[in-house]
């Protein structure tokens, strides 16, 4: 079987009846308002989207203590390594009881709807403070970027969550990299919240232990440690989406441009277009994102415009917590760069497999652009491993990709 094919999401499996009654019953309510989701946002986002993000951020942030300290400046939280540590065992075992050996997919950000080839133009006359790593001359990068669903399953596109992600490997890089594994790449990401789904390690780990059980809801509601904030952010931007060439998608996490200053990265569709999707209020086909992204690429090009926010205040913009949202107010997105998709067929199934060979991990990096803050150091042996573990289980051998690569 496909393991990239749609199946529904695995029932809670908490120890606990009621829990899993609970946890299940929070998912079909949310699988049902998808479905009426598209009647109803467009409103919702023009009118209450952004003051409700403000307000939820000015409570984020007052819980939060002002650390004074620099810009750039990363500080590490007490017991990251065990946190790591616990995050990949966690990962480990969801992997090993959702996959067979042949079949494995990755533990997040699993579903694949396409890899495609693109092209990554930085402008011309950039700001000098931009002028850093890859957007240090106007140039063209030959890019593999992968669309996915949230994950850790791959279900029909309504019923998950309404997240999705954006993967780019950039090639043709010259200069040292952060990893050794590959020489020429550089990897950005990207997801459609414009905050991670957790604010750092400590909340990640426990994330996982709850995703574990299929029950990722008791994450963000409980007794213990609850983070209803979290929630609520990616409540707004998470929804019923009509194609994976429609959406912005946010770093979330901060990265250096050039010494001593970081920025967040953003990806943002040129055209306003937006596909309907078919049969609603009923079910639409299992893969309609995928087939938006097929229509598209048959009938023209796709770019999305590449936005640089540097951070200008080292509290209201933090490098450890990633749920944070950085205000616009303080520093405006800042067109750098565009990513072009051109027309092409991307869905032969040797080209889907394809996206199993290639690993992305934020550490595949210029010294310039390194990733910062604790989710990003825990990424680094994070992504390692489990792009180790699947390429195992897989007989698959670690690929560096350099754009000859052709499929049928």
């Amino acid at each position: 079987m496909n393991s990239n094919a749609s199946r529904p999401v695995p029932h809670a499996n908490t120890g606990s009846a009621l829990r899993n009654w609970l946890s299940d019953s929070s998912l079909k309510l949310i699988q049902l308002e998808r479905r009426i989701d598209p009647f109803l946002r467009p409103a919702f986002d023009a009118v209450l989207r952004d003051p409700i993000a403000r307000l939820t951020t000015a409570l984020i942030n007052a819980q939060r203590p002002n650390e004074g300290l620099q810009l750039a400046e990363e500080k590490l939280i007490p017991g990251e390594e065990e946190c790591v540590d616990s995050i990949i065992k966690s990962f480990h075992l969801q992997m090993r009881a959702l996959w067979k050996p042949g079949g494995f997919e990755r533990g997040g950000n699993t579903k694949t709807q396409g890899i495609v080839r693109a092209d990554f133009i930085v402008h011309p006359d950039l700001p000098a403070q931009l002028r850093h790593g890859i957007f240090a001359q106007a140039r063209s990068y030959p890019a593999w970027v992968r669309f996915s669903g949230p994950g850790p399953y791959v279900t029909p596109d309504i019923d998950d969550v309404g997240f999705m992600s954006i993967s780019v490997k950039l090639m043709d890089v010259p200069g040292p990299k952060l990893m050794d594994e590959e020489k020429f790449t550089q990897d950005m990401f990207g997801v459609s919240p414009p905050t991670f789904v957790t604010p750092d390690v400590i909340a990640n780990a426990q994330l996982q232990k709850e995703s574990l059980k299929n029950a990722q809801i008791f994450h963000f509601l409980n007794l213990h440690k609850p983070h209803v904030l979290d929630l609520v952010m990616q409540g707004l931007w998470t929804k019923t989406q009509s194609s994976p060439f429609e959406a912005p998608y946010f770093s979330c996490v901060p990265y250096l441009l050039g010494a001593g200053q970081a920025m967040q990265y953003s990806f943002w569709p040129t055209s306003n277009k937006r596909t309907p999707i078919p049969r609603l209020p009923l079910r639409p086909p299992d893969d309609y994102l995928r087939l938006a992204m097929v229509q598209a690429l048959t009938e023209d090009a796709v770019e999305l415009d590449v936005r640089l926010q540097l951070q200008t205040d080292a509290h209201l913009m933090p490098i450890e917590n990633a749920g944070v949202l950085w205000p616009e107010r303080l520093s405006p997105r800042v067109s750098a760069a565009t990513l072009r998709i051109p027309r092409q067929q991307f869905n032969s199934p040797q080209q889907m497999e394809f996206a199993k060979r290639l690993s992305y991990n934020p550490w595949h990096s210029v010294a310039e652009h390194r990733p910062l803050g604790n989710q990003s150091r825990a990424r680094k042996r994070m992504y390692y491993e489990l792009s180790k573990l699947r390429h195992e289980m897989n007989a698959v051998p670690h690929f560096e990709p350099d754009g000859s690569e052709h499929f049928n």
